[in-house]
């Protein structure tokens, strides 16, 4: 029954989750986070410091991007990682186009697993 109620839950409001992979958005979250990202609709408000979630728009690169909004301007908006050196952003591929945007971070549900070695 609890299945059945979050699959309804995620076709009926659009949502899907992911887990963080690498360091970009630190330290606002870590690798192994797990996330709640809802749908956005095409044309909805994006406001920068919004955190969404998008395919990587380098060519032949498959993967997706969770990024911070820090700018729009029309159409084009530029996301950035909150940890600069180890992100891949606006900064390598330019801005992006907000109807590439499909996902909004809704929140983190999980902390990533921590080790019982680490301090």
């Amino acid at each position: 029954m609890g299945v059945l109620t979050a699959m309804t839950a995620v076709f009926a409001w659009g949502l899907t989750r992911c887990e963080v992979e690498g360091g970009s958005m630190l330290p606002t979250l870590q690798p192994g986070d797990r996330l709640l990202l809802r749908r956005r609709r095409r044309f909805g408000h994006l406001a920068p410091g919004t955190v969404v979630a998008f395919a990587d728009p380098r060519p032949g690169l498959h993967q997706l991007m969770v990024k911070r909004v820090t700018q729009v301007e029309g159409t084009a908006v530029t996301v950035l990682g909150d940890n600069p050196a180890a992100s891949t952003d606006s900064r390598t591929f330019g801005p992006v186009d907000r109807a590439s945007i499909p996902w909004v971070v809704v929140r983190r549900y999980r902390r990533a697993e921590t080790s019982l070695l680490d301090p």
